[in-house]
Formats: structure tokens, C-alpha cells, sequence
């Protein structure tokens, strides 16, 4: 008697125990896993799926969302609300409530509606977006921008003069309060996912090395979507379990990819890499899939490339993938200019009485200046003299020398855990990053930005390989993506490709992103010294 298959691939959960029927793989074929002398699984077998511990797939999308639109929706009303109130009590002052015009209720209405259903239309609240970050909140803004947009030209048309409260108060106010609803929801949701809770079960197909890498890059993201529950690998039938930061079962070969998701309950079939089979499996793989609940899902093997730079254009029988080419001028770059002059200008005028007390600290713990010049490599290789609070004796430079055997930092950068040079204020400025502070003042000037690659030295620079000259196409900044993902417990790999993929794929949206992480970076620091 063959063991009953689930009542939906939708189902959150696979019993312990269970076992795929193998005919859903073999036709002829019953029984639990076997196993050749190593212990391998077979290709006429699938392996049990781990249990999952929460809602998952369609489920936790239905519920997210609905938790979304609810909130979405008080935050709206509250905003309009507000704004219905400044209207009548600061704009024009009503003494009684019943002298308020009857088309000024709907007025408020049909904004609070409008609102409402663009952030819908826009899809701000799909299982492909929420959780992402900055695309969510892009999106939201964008949405309510819209919303905003329409409405003006219908007020307008319709030459109703009671709306301006609306877009003085309510925009701005139900923008703010939008993204910070849906920044609470964001760190609820990676919370939940840490547990294995909101998570969409998925098999990852392809090579060996693909299939690791993909593994391993899900687990090492807190905010990833996936749970991994198996993998089917390209012509290999003598591997049952991959480790990859996790074991992963291999569920099946290529042949059965479809009947392992029906069976495995999966959400969601990623393609790692190019499958040797080429375009004719991931075609037929789609196909395949149609029968169960399983989405697919393709891993770019378009290293680091953004998916704001991402466009396809279908043409009848050849689907066109645009990659746009980074631009290293132009209006973005203007409008990022004056978000350093504002923000970097107004951050040197509120740290300047810090900057008074420590500059006095380093005079009193240590002889020397206050200040550290030193020279650094800016935009297109212009050497520039950069500030710092000074955390070291004032010989650390001539003792360099005889410091090199010890180095333990990674690629060209020279870096000990417990140099010998730091001063006992230097060792707190570096901890919190304060020492950086006086970065501000080469930010206002122009030769720094607020966020960008750090700031290499000469000797650095020498040492570059081709492709790393590319971190130079842009102004360095005062804060990064290496700053914010670990700085100096990072490999020396990582660090270029971070900051490569800063250059080619930066954003408004992105730096005040990093902006917000570097201050909890400062309050937790990590990998500072």
C-alpha cells in the first residue's frame, strides 16, 4: 500500500517520516530511499523533506499581506486625518464642526481611497518585494507620488480648493509613516524568518558548485525568502546530501525535478547557474511545473548587476534582457552632490562641540596633533589629503616597518587586531568610527561623498589589479558597503566586490539606506580596529 501523498503542495508542512510515492519518479518503483555502498541516494528515490516550522509559500504571502494592507490603511487614514484637522483648525479655523462643507468629508475619502489602491496597483505588498528593503519602500514611494499626481489633476479639473492641506500634510506625513510601517514590518518579518517561520520552500537545481553557492548565499542572508529543502543536481547519482552551510538532501535528478516539487510540497524550483541542458530544460522544467504549485525561479548569472538595471524587452521568439551601462555622471550624480553638501554640512555644524571634546582627549592622551593627514586616492586617481582624529602615536607611520610581519589584514590592506600604535583614546574613536568625523569637512569640499568605496591609499592603488581601478570611477565615501558588512573581518574578495558593486549599482535610495545601517554599526560595531 502506497503512502498517501499530501492534501496540497501548498501544504505548510511535510510529516515527519514521509516518504514520496516513487512512482511519482519510477512508475514501477515503491519503497523508502535506497542506497548504493557509499550510502548514496538513488535516482528512483526521494529523500523525506525536513519539516517546515511556520507558514510558508502562499500561505504566509495571503496572511503578510493582509497584515500589510490593514496597517497601510490606518497609517493613511491617520495621515488624512491630520491633514483634515490642520485644514479646518490652522489653514481656515471652523469654531463649529457642522459649518464644514459636506464635499470636504469626501474630498478626504477619495484621497484616503485613492492612496489606498495605488499602493495595491503598484504592488508594494508582493511576496517578490516586501522584505527586499529599498525597493519596497522605492516602491511605496513612488506609488504614493502617483496617487498624489492624479489627484492633483482631478482636483484641479473639478476646481476644488479644499485639497492643498492634503498634499502639504498628508503626503509627506503618510510617506514618512509608510516607510516606517514598513520598515517595523521588515525587521518583524527577518525576526520571523530566522526561526524558519514566512519562509517559501524551494529545491535548487543545477551543477554542483551552482547549487553550493546558492545554498549558501540563502543561509547567509538573513532577509532571504527561501527555505532549501533539496536540491536535484546535473549528473550525479552518487551524492545523497550536500553540505553548503546546511545539509541539503538531493531530492532527485534532472528527469524528476517536477515530481519532487509535487511530492516535496516546494514553492518555488531555482535554476542555479546554466544547466548544460540549456534553454530546452529550463523550457520544459516550466512546463513541468505547471502541474504543481512551484514557481520558477532563474539565479542571474549576471554577477553583480542590480535589478533596477535590469530591463527585458520580448520580441516574438527572443526574450531581450537589457543590462543598462553604469553612468558615472549626470543628474543622479548632481542630486548626489547636493545630498552631501546638505546632510554633510549640517552633520559638521551638529559634531563640531564633539569634535571640540575629543580633539581635546587626543591633545591630553597622547603628544602629537589632533589632527591626522594623510594622503588617499579620490575620483579617476586624484590623490587628496584626507582628515582624521589622530588614534595613533605620532611615529605609527616611521613604525610601520617593522610591523609588516604581523599583518593580518587581507589583500593589499595592512591591518592588526592589537597594533601597538593605537593610543588608549585612539583605541574608542576607532571602535565607534569617530576618528572618521572629520571626513565631514573633505565631504563639504568636494573630495569625498558620503557614501561610496573607502578611501585607498597610494601604496593600495599600486597594487590593484585591473578590475579593481573600477572602485575609482566615483568620489570615496565616508561610510559603505564595507563599513556596513563586517569592514575589516571581511576577505579581501569580498570587500572589492562590494564596493564594485556599489559603483555600478549605486542609489539615492540605497546611500540613506547604508546611512541608516552605519549608525547601527556605530552602536554595535563590528569588525572595528
Amino acid at each position: 500500500m502506497s503512502t498517501p501523498k499530501p492534501e496540497s503542495p501548498l501544504s505548510d508542512s511535510v510529516p515527519a517520516g514521509y516518504r514520496a510515492p516513487l512512482r511519482l519518479v519510477r512508475p514501477a518503483a515503491t519503497g523508502p530511499v535506497q542506497t548504493g555502498p557509499a550510502g548514496a541516494a538513488q535516482p528512483g528515490s526521494l529523500p523525506a523533506a525536513p519539516p517546515a516550522v511556520g507558514l510558508s509559500g502562499a500561505a504566509w504571502a495571503r496572511q503578510y499581506r493582509t497584515r500589510l494592507t490593514l496597517t497601510d490603511s490606518a497609517v493613511i487614514a491617520s495621515a488624512v486625518t491630520v491633514a483634515f484637522i490642520a485644514r479646518f483648525t490652522l489653514i481656515n479655523p471652523v469654531s463649529d464642526p457642522s459649518l464644514i462643507p459636506p464635499s470636504t468629508w469626501a474630498v478626504t475619502a477619495v484621497v484616503a481611497i485613492a492612496w489606498i489602491i495605488t499602493l495595491g496597483t503598484f504592488r508594494t505588498r508582493d511576496a517578490r518585494i516586501v522584505g527586499v528593503g529599498a525597493t519596497e519602500y522605492k516602491l511605496v514611494i513612488n506609488a504614493s507620488a502617483l496617487a498624489f499626481g492624479m489627484l492633483a489633476i482631478l482636483f484641479l479639473l473639478l476646481q476644488v480648493d479644499t485639497a492643498r492641506a492634503y498634499f502639504v500634510f498628508a503626503l509627506p506625513l503618510g510617506v514618512a509613516a509608510l516607510i516606517l510601517e514598513r520598515w517595523l514590518w521588515r525587521k518583524w518579518l527577518i525576526r520571523q524568518r530566522r526561526f524558519g517561520h514566512y519562509l517559501a520552500r524551494a529545491i535548487v537545481v543545477g551543477g554542483r558548485d551552482d547549487v553550493e553557492y546558492v545554498v549558501r548565499q540563502i543561509n547567509e542572508k538573513s532577509g532571504a525568502a527561501y527555505q532549501v529543502v533539496g536540491a536535484a543536481l546535473e549528473g550525479d547519482s552518487t551524492t545523497s546530501v550536500l553540505s553548503a552551510g546546511q545539509d541539503v538532501p538531493v531530492v532527485s535528478d534532472f528527469a524528476h525535478v517536477a515530481a519532487a516539487a509535487q511530492s516535496l510540497g516546494v514553492d518555488a524550483v531555482i535554476v542555479a547557474g546554466h544547466p548544460s541542458l540549456g534553454n530546452t530544460f529550463i523550457r520544459n522544467l516550466g512546463w513541468d511545473l505547471e502541474k504543481t504549485s512551484a514557481e520558477l525561479v532563474l539565479s542571474s548569472r549576471l554577477t553583480d548587476v542590480a535589478g533596477p538595471r535590469i530591463h527585458f524587452r520580448p520580441v516574438e521568439g527572443l526574450p531581450l534582457i537589457h543590462v543598462e551601462i553604469p553612468q558615472y555622471d549626470g543628474a543622479k550624480h548632481v542630486l548626489k552632490r547636493a545630498l552631501d553638501m546638505i546632510l554633510g554640512g549640517a552633520a559638521l555644524i551638529l559634531v563640531s562641540p564633539v569634535l571640540l571634546v575629543i580633539g581635546l582627549l587626543v591633545k591630553l592622551d597622547s603628544p602629537g596633533p589632533v589632527l591626522f593627514r594623510q594622503e588617499r586616492i579620490g575620483r579617476n586617481g586624484r590623490p587628496f589629503r584626507m582628515l582624521k582624529l589622530r588614534s595613533m602615536v605620532r611615529t605609527a607611520e616611521d613604525d610601520l616597518a617593522g610591523l609588516l610581519d604581523q599583518n593580518e589584514g587581507v589583500g593589499v590592506l595592512f591591518k592588526i587586531r592589537s597594533d601597538p600604535r593605537i593610543t588608549r583614546v585612539g583605541r574608542v574613536l576607532r571602535k565607534y568610527s569617530l576618528d572618521e568625523l572629520p571626513q565631514l569637512w573633505n565631504i563639504v569640499v568636494g573630495q569625498m561623498s558620503l557614501v561610496g568605496p573607502r578611501p585607498p591609499l597610494p601604496d593600495e592603488v599600486k597594487n590593484y589589479e585591473s578590475h579593481m581601478h573600477r572602485r575609482l570611477y566615483i568620489k570615496p565615501g565616508l561610510t559603505g558597503m564595507w563599513q556596513v558588512n563586517g569592514r575589516s573581518d571581511l576577505s579581501w574578495e569580498e570587500s572589492v566586490r562590494l564596493d564594485l558593486y556599489y559603483v555600478e549599482n549605486w542609489s539615492l535610495a540605497g546611500d540613506l539606506m547604508i546611512i541608516w545601517r552605519t549608525f547601527k554599526i556605530i552602536i554595535r560595531p563590528l569588525g572595528a580596529y
